[in-house]
């Protein structure tokens, strides 16, 4: 098959979020319509100004991972490994010489992972371990190990470090650690592009797929920034509601009394298929990756561009890649921060990329859902377009009570809205000027 004519399919989405942790856990966390947000238990907030964060309370590692990998990784490989455990366990794939639950899991002992057999051979339910991309993104990696080692150095100086810390603590030990632990050795990257690095992870996953270099990609995005000094320093900025006194009632994507965002922790997979590939195995395919457009706005390290030019500009893209038009889309989940100067400068991009269809376009913002997970926060909010796309279901804008100036869109509110949807956008916005945007369409959208 020609890779220009190569379609990209999402069969297995791994989800690992305050709201719920896998398909069933996440999809019952957005039908609660509350926000699981609340007073940070981790660690001590007293000297900021913000208290809150979505923590996930009920993630133990050694329930996707043996107990030594688990005891060697940070905490953000091992929501990256997870999600990859669940997103393939979600696609009914296994790895080559694998063990445990759908050939995932287990430790390497038990499983011999990544072994050589020809157990499997020609089996389109077993990755080709040549054949698979790991593709993920995490903005601050292993900074929460960072941390403590700092503190054990300056205890104990350099014999209290921790040997394995160059290894543990950079972006790259995400995608690393998953090769290594479900033996895939094709194409391996972890971007750190801020708050865009799991849309993008997503969209150069979807790439390497349609132009025929792999036949699977694991894509999303990792972290776990919950941490003094890295949470410390996004209160420093100023960029983290204030509103202490109602942790969720915090996060208000596009509101009139947003005052900033809310850190959240987590991670999501996505496994990318080559169509032809999936619907021979007979794989439920929640979506398609159609198009995806990324730039960068060149005007501040902190702020987006006022004009909302460089935003509508990776909006088009994504559509053009698509090969469709503005009046096609039905669905944005936005990158709704809640911070005053992005929903606005959002909601203008918006407008500019798809004119007077903006209007007609049901737009949601899922954070308070989730929070803020940085470079993860695309991958999770890929994850629930996707089961917007398959469920025929768009999640509520928790927290909205009454639109701010220049957030005039139509959001989604209440419990939620029913109906189908064919064509939706996800959009990431982030430090560094960074635009990322996917277009999604429905299994059943393209012939």
């Amino acid at each position: 098959m020609s890779p220009n004519h190569r379609r990209v399919a999402v069969t297995g989405i791994g989800p690992v979020t305050a709201a719920g942790i896998g398909v069933d856990g996440l999809r019952a966390g957005l039908r609660s319509a509350r926000s699981p947000v609340a007073t940070v238990t981790r660690f001590d907030t007293a000297p900021f100004r913000s208290h809150m964060a979505a923590e996930i309370l009920d993630f133990d590692a050694t329930d996707f991972v043996d107990a030594k990998t688990a005891r060697r990784t940070d905490r953000f490989v091992q929501l990256a490994l997870a999600a990859s455990v669940l997103a393939l366990r979600d696609a009914g794939l296994t790895r080559r010489g694998g063990a445990g639950e759908s050939g995932v899991g287990g430790s390497r002992g038990a499983g011999g992972i990544g072994g050589q057999t020809s157990a499997g051979h020609g089996d389109p339910n077993v990755l080709d371990p040549a054949r698979t991309a790991v593709w993920l993104g995490s903005a601050m990696g292993g900074i929460a190990h960072a941390e403590t080692q700092l503190r054990a150095f300056l205890e104990r100086g350099a014999r209290g470090l921790d040997p394995r810390l160059a290894t543990t603590t950079f972006p790259g030990a995400a995608s690393c650690q998953v090769a290594i632990h479900l033996g895939i050795t094709g194409p391996n990257s972890t971007n750190a592009m801020s708050c865009a690095a799991g849309t993008m992870a997503v969209g150069e996953g979807a790439r390497l797929v349609r132009e025929g270099l792999v036949d699977v990609a694991l894509t999303g995005g990792a972290e776990a920034p919950l941490a003094p000094v890295c949470y410390g320093a996004f209160a420093a900025l100023r960029a983290m509601s204030q509103r202490n006194d109602a942790p969720h009632e915090s996060c208000r994507p596009f509101d009139d009394e947003r005052d900033g965002f809310v850190m959240g922790e987590g991670a999501c997979v996505l496994v990318l298929e080559e169509r032809s590939r999936a619907l021979a195995r007979g794989a439920r395919i929640y979506a398609e990756v159609v198009g995806y457009g990324t730039n960068n706005d060149a005007f501040h390290m902190a702020a987006p561009r006022p004009d909302g030019a460089m935003s509508a500009l990776a909006i088009g893209a994504a559509l053009r890649g698509a090969g469709i038009g503005a009046s096609d889309v039905d669905h944005v989940n936005a990158h709704a921060s809640s911070t005053p100067l992005n929903d606005r400068t959002e909601s203008l991009a918006l407008r500019l990329a798809l004119g007077k269809h903006a209007d007609n376009v049901s737009v949601t913002g899922t954070k308070p859902f989730h929070g803020h997970a940085l470079g993860a926060s695309g991958a999770i909010e890929a994850g629930i377009t996707c089961l917007t796309l398959a469920d025929g279901w768009v999640p509520p804008t928790l927290n909205l009570s009454r639109a701010g100036e220049g957030c005039d869109l139509d959001y989604v509110t209440g419990s939620g809205l029913r109906g189908t949807v064919d064509v939706a956008l996800c959009s990431s916005f982030g430090f560094g000027g960074i635009n990322a945007v996917l277009a999604l369409a429905s299994a059943g959208a393209r012939p």
